[in-house]
């Protein structure tokens, strides 16, 4: 069972950075764990990008394409970047809400623990004789 989600506008809040009420500290701990956590945390950097982006597509003058070029591009190294800081950016997610650190890493490796127990047993049965 997943835990109550917030609201539209706790979600844009949290996405942001904001802490969340107590009530939602275990949907964080799920959002930080569940099997799409890396989609999760790409979307919320894809809705911080965008109050940067509307402005730059209708107020910046030039050719239309070269607008969406600049959005595209600002969007490239803004995802590179959050790709590159994923696991400590959800970890202080993880840790605003009042668990420990290394909490959210440590639900992953439970959630994967017999399939991982499965490929090494493979693994050894096929390279370890």
């Amino acid at each position: 069972m997943t835990p109550r989600r917030p609201g539209p506008l706790r979600w844009l809040w949290f996405a942001f950075g904001g802490a969340l009420p107590e009530r939602y500290r275990d949907w964080v701990l799920h959002d930080a764990t569940c099997a799409g956590w890396r989609w999760r945390h790409m979307a919320r950097a894809f809705v911080q990008m965008s109050p940067v982006a509307v402005p730059v597509l209708l107020l910046v003058p030039g050719p239309l394409w070269v607008r969406l070029c600049a959005v595209l591009l600002g969007w490239l190294v803004a995802f590179q970047y959050a790709l590159f800081i994923m696991d400590a950016s959800v970890d202080h997610r993880v840790r605003k809400a009042g668990f420990p650190a290394g909490a959210a890493e440590e639900g992953r490796a439970e959630r994967t623990a017999e399939q991982r127990a499965a490929a090494a047993a493979r693994y050894a049965g096929r390279y370890r004789r």
